[in-house]
């Protein structure tokens, strides 16, 4: 073959318009080969990486291929090689290849890898995109004989056998094949990008090591101390984050641990520390920090922002693009750098996905410290898969797991109704004794700043009885389980802030600011003898989980046990209020509204929540109790793996697996909406730029800022109202101007709409 017709893998032009030198075939398979044996030898799996890269484009010696990238329309896209319609099939002649050369088990294996490297791994049984149907046709249509004509080097055909084993048993199969996969196609995405656009391979810039970022976070936590208030509260704190230090070192390198601590005590950055502490002994490679819910993520990267500065890389969906750099954006395509602030959402069905864009990242969980923040928001219903998961990555892929909550959910293997629950077996608790804090136990009772009135559960509260008992407070907090409730009390309490996911992420967050500020300046008139300005909030479940603000009363509908502490956790949060020259207690007064919580998970923690006071009207909050409720709770979920996940991806006898299937149906979010963008703030801005210059990656997350979440019935019935208007295939944007109130954000599903059991980005 002449050297203007060797075979090549890509071809692009150069900024001024000329063809540069085309990316040689064997050169790009043998440098994936290498990059991919390189990320998979943090799991001793180098040897399978290695041929699954040798042979993922096997098929791009066929004459087909190499006519189709030779075509001017093949040259001018950068995204050549991606398969779609109308493409030529590449990559199944190297599935065919591995089953071949190594048998129908291990090549088999191989061919799942090989045969998805672009459009995800298949199931094996199925429709035409199934790998056994694709196998099967391309041996018929001579795929593999038709790249073997070109003679590709025996270097690329003949890799030598894999000799490592599977991490783990038959269960854990899936799992290992994702972090091959991942390895796989992050080589192929980094190898191709390097000659596709060499200037985005160099913004990957070098980000500091674990050794740099400890460095300055003792620096901060220096300075935080030396301007710290004396107050108890801020004692016990840092006897806290002493604690997490000391563990850090003393414990061994990977497995599962515990941080019980009390709303307010600390936990984000006592657990930061522990993990950077402990990623510098164990040498591990990053620090992977996962939050449940959306109200928080944004404060918790604030939070690390002003300690590592643009070296913190976000990985949601509400990320504002302002705060994203280059690097950045790069960085979160496959988690390549040190310091990473995501979501269980993103963080799990990554877990179990099929598409590559989601599992490319996998590889670089390895050798990590992944900190899973409000750990009791697991979904129950994909808890046995989650959990599955964790025990798999702690035991074989040296990760350790930190479960950090006030509210430890009780994790422990045992029996429930009959059926046996893995649970999380030989969980470590940070908060063990030592130099200073005693243990959990101990943290309760010196961070009890509140005293919670516990209601009759026979009695019911209408909301005009609640509404005069919230007006007797200057500064109150009532939260409720519905957003037609919050709807109902903030209408009795004409001055009052509301708060719901009706609001729009960015309306969101400039309210919570504004109650942030208010609260604030209450505390300098108070300082200064003067009366304070009334304050009351009407919020939903979202402001309980992390969102810092200190009420010193705070009314909370009656709700699962973890949401009562976790609502407790907004009044007296700094231990501030005084009387005199004495404490007082923050109030937090439980009630029983006119309608109980939504069916399903938040009517069971309810019920359970009942059955506790059954036995203790007056209980105290400890992890005791706690542990209590999670039984109670857990006892009541119908099942904790109501797809099927584990059994999908239970190989059988012939290495069948569905992987497609199981990543279809495992979404911790049930896909029955559609972000509708809402006329707020710049949101018309963003708009009219999105009508006249079409969709940027950029300007759809300013978009995703402006959004909510609607119902698809309700979606339908307003879009044939013409309330809503369809600007993209599936974006839809508010057209009637009195769609949106200042104060209750979205109405047209006002009454319909109940709240959702978690306030989940992905």
């Amino acid at each position: 073959m002449s050297e203007t017709l060797r075979p090549i893998a890509h071809a692009a032009q150069n900024p001024d318009g000329s063809w540069r030198d085309p990316h040689d075939l064997a050169n790009h398979l043998a440098g994936v080969a290498a990059l991919a044996a390189c990320h998979a030898r943090k799991f001793g799996a180098e040897d399978w990486a290695h041929l699954a890269g040798l042979w993922h484009d096997l098929g791009k010696y066929r004459p087909a291929f190499q006519s189709y990238i030779r075509n001017a329309s093949g040259y001018e896209k950068e995204n050549a090689h991606i398969e779609s319609a109308g493409r030529v099939d590449h990559s199944t002649a190297g599935a065919v290849h591995a089953v071949d050369e190594l048998g129908e088990g291990a090549g088999r294996l191989l061919a799942y890898l090989i045969a998805g490297h672009h459009a995800g791994l298949p199931d094996w049984n199925g429709d035409n995109a199934s790998l056994f149907q694709r196998l099967e046709d391309a041996r018929k249509k001579g795929f593999l004989k038709e790249s073997l004509g070109q003679q590709p080097p025996e270097a690329i055909l003949r890799g030598q056998r894999p000799s490592s084993r599977l991490k783990g048993g038959t269960a854990d199969l899936h799992l290992w094949l994702r972090m091959l996969f991942s390895s796989l196609v992050d080589a192929d995405f980094l190898d191709t990008e390097n000659y596709m656009n060499s200037g985005k391979a160099d913004a990957r810039a070098a980000y500091p090591n674990i050794d740099n970022l400890l460095a300055r976070f003792r620096a901060h936590m220096e300075r935080l101390a030396a301007a710290a208030i004396p107050t108890a509260v801020n004692r016990i704190r840092a006897d806290v984050l002493h604690q997490c230090i000391e563990r850090a070192v003393e414990e061994r390198g990977n497995g599962l641990y515990s941080l019980t601590v009390p709303t307010g005590g600390g936990k984000t950055l006592s657990a930061l520390a522990f993990a950077l502490h402990h990623a510098k002994e164990h040498k591990k490679r990053r620090v992977i920090y996962a939050i449940p819910y959306l109200s928080i993520i944004e404060q918790t990267a604030d939070v690390f922002r002003g300690i590592f500065g643009e070296d913190v890389v976000e990985h949601h969906s509400n990320l504002d693009p302002d705060k994203e750099s280059a690097r950045s954006r790069l960085a979160s395509e496959n988690w390549d750098a040190p310091l990473i602030v995501t979501t269980n959402v993103q963080l799990f069905e990554s877990l179990f996905a099929a598409r590559t864009s989601r599992c490319r990242k996998l590889h670089n969980l390895v050798d990590s410290v992944v900190i899973l923040d409000e750990a009791q928001l697991l979904p129950p219903e994909f808890l046995e898969p989650c959990l599955a998961s964790i025990r798999t990555l702690s035991k074989y892929y040296g990760i350790t797991f930190v479960l950090c909550t006030a509210t430890q959910p009780a994790f422990q293997p045992r029996e429930i109704n009959g059926q046996f629950f893995a649970g999380l077996p030989d969980v470590r608790e940070l908060m063990q004794g030592g130099s200073h804090v005693q243990d959990a136990n101990n943290l309760y009772q010196g961070l009890d700043r509140v005293k919670v009135h516990w209601p009759d559960t026979s009695v019911t509260t209408t909301w005009d009885e609640l509404a005069e008992r919230v007006t007797c407070h200057d500064q109150t907090l009532a939260i409720v389980n519905r957003k037609t409730h919050a709807r109902e009390l903030a209408k009795r309490l004409p001055d009052s802030l509301y708060l719901s996911t009706d609001l729009c992420g960015a309306h969101r967050a400039a309210r919570i600011e504004e109650i942030r500020i208010r609260l604030e300046a209450n505390r300098e008139r108070a300082k200064a003898g003067l009366p304070v300005c009334p304050l009351r909030v009407v919020s939903t479940q979202l402001i309980e989980a992390g969102v810092d603000v200190d009420f010193p009363v705070v009314f909370r509908a009656l709700a699962g046990l973890d949401s009562i502490a976790q609502a407790a956790g907004r009044c007296n949060r700094e231990g501030q209020l005084m009387r005199g020259e004495d404490e007082v207690k923050g109030a937090v007064h439980v009630f029983v509204p006119p309608e109980p919580a939504p069916s399903s998970l938040l009517l069971k923690g309810e019920n359970a929540t009942k059955e506790l006071l059954s036995l203790d009207p007056n209980p105290a909050l400890t992890p005791k109790l706690f542990e209590h409720y999670f039984r109670l709770w857990f006892a009541s979920i119908n099942s904790m793996d109501k797809e099927g996940i584990l059994n999908l991806l239970m190989p059988g006898k012939g290495m069948e697996i569905s992987f497609r299937t199981a990543a279809e149906k495992f979404h911790l979010i049930p896909d029955d909406g559609a972000p509708v963008i809402v006329r707020w703030g710049e949101a018309e801005k963003w708009l009219n730029k999105l009508k006249a210059d079409g969709p940027d990656r950029w300007l759809m997350r300013k978009l995703q800022r402006y959004s909510v979440n609607v119902h698809r019935n309700c979606l339908d019935r307003l879009i044939a109202q013409h309330d809503v208007e369809e600007v993209l295939p599936g974006l839809y944007a508010q057209a009637n101007d009195l769609l949106y109130d200042e104060t209750f954000g979205f109405l047209g599903c006002a009454g319909n709409v109940a709240v959702a059991p978690g306030n989940y980005v992905f």
